[in-house]
């Protein structure tokens, strides 16, 4: 069984997705489950986690109804303001869902690249460990020092990493980003989501461009530890869905794994795997 791990749904007059401009062509429309399903039929890809595109908890009830009417949606990674008050009980209220499995702040978007040291986010990242959700981070390469620190602040916090930090590949901006992501990787909490690594490249990229940095990410994490996501639909903007699995596939049995590993219920233990 193969999960995806990283997929988006948009619907435009919703209204709240502050980044998708009609600049972004390809994404200027709405992205919902009867679009993506015949890709994931396509490639054997039997289930999915949607995650937050919006920084609402609208945003988060509406992924959780889209769990609700399609049961393949194993899971929803959502968003809490965690620095408001409420943030606790925000959180237990979403979380009384069974597909709600994480939250993410948009942290690649706050201008304070310590933004997850503040100390106002403890009530809410206390409630996340109390009702055993994950932290997914959405983080740059310029924001790997802070999350170990972070790492070491919550240690009973568990984290995925998306889209690998997303490294510079475009710039081949490869020193700073491994060496980093390797301390970050000794976290035995900390898993890492192999995927939004085509849209960080030039137009021009090829498999080749991308190599170094997932052998990197294949060295530092162990493969219980690692995870397969598209990030559907985003990825239209640079390749489509099975070219991108095919190319996590071929980096897997190069690894001498036979099939992609599924970690994900480790990552998410709140995951309705049999939904």
């Amino acid at each position: 069984m193969v999960i995806d791990t990283h997929q988006h749904f948009w619907k435009l007059d919703r209204g709240d997705y502050g980044w998708l401009t009609s600049e972004l062509a390809p994404l200027y429309r709405d992205f919902l489950p009867p679009d993506l399903k015949p890709l994931l039929d396509a490639v054997g890809v039997t289930g999915t986690i949607a995650v937050q595109a919006a920084d609402t908890e609208a945003e988060t009830e509406f992924l959780l109804s889209l769990a609700d009417e399609y049961d393949w949606i194993r899971g929803v990674v959502g968003w809490v303001d965690l620095e408001a008050d409420t943030a606790p009980k925000s959180i237990a209220r979403l979380a009384a869902h069974p597909k709600l499995v994480g939250l993410r702040p948009m942290i690649q978007d706050i201008p304070d690249d310590r933004w997850m040291l503040r100390d106002t986010l403890g009530p809410g990242i206390a409630a996340m460990v109390e009702h055993n959700l994950t932290f997914d981070a959405l983080v740059m390469p310029r924001h790997l020092k802070h999350l170990l620190v972070f790492l070491a602040k919550y240690p009973d916090l568990r984290v995925v990493v998306d889209h690998c930090a997303k490294p510079e590949i475009r710039n081949k901006h490869f020193d700073d980003w491994s060496r980093d992501l390797a301390d970050i990787a000794k976290d035995g909490a900390v898993y890492c989501k192999l995927s939004g690594l085509v849209t960080e490249t030039a137009q021009d990229w090829s498999e080749a461009d991308l190599k170094p940095f997932i052998n990197h990410v294949f060295e530092v994490f162990p493969e219980n530890r690692l995870l397969f996501g598209s990030d559907w639909p985003v990825l239209n903007l640079a390749s489509d869905y099975q070219t991108w699995k095919d190319i996590a596939v071929r980096r897997h049995e190069e690894a001498g794994q036979s099939t992609m590993p599924d970690n994900v219920h480790a990552a998410y233990p709140r995951l309705t795997v049999n939904s």
